[in-house]
């Protein structure tokens, strides 16, 4: 199996949080991170997944299995 979809995302969170901001410590950037993550999976649409966000379709995958 190729791991295109995580190379992908390292590479989106590479050149959209951690190249754009100068992180001094190791909190600031877990913090850092963890706002990205958060937008990511929360916020951003992906084609790949109907243009819905990575929570929504994992919302919407436990949602068809409590029904099933």
């Amino acid at each position: 199996m190729d791991n295109v979809f995580i190379e992908r995302l390292w590479r989106s969170l590479k050149y959209e949080c951690v190249y754009l901001h100068a992180f001094e410590t190791g909190s600031e950037l877990r913090t850092g991170l963890a706002a990205w993550i958060g937008y990511y999976s929360g916020s951003w649409p992906h084609s790949a997944l109907s243009g819905q966000t990575p929570n929504e379709a994992y919302g919407a995958g436990e949602t068809m299995k409590l029904a099933a």
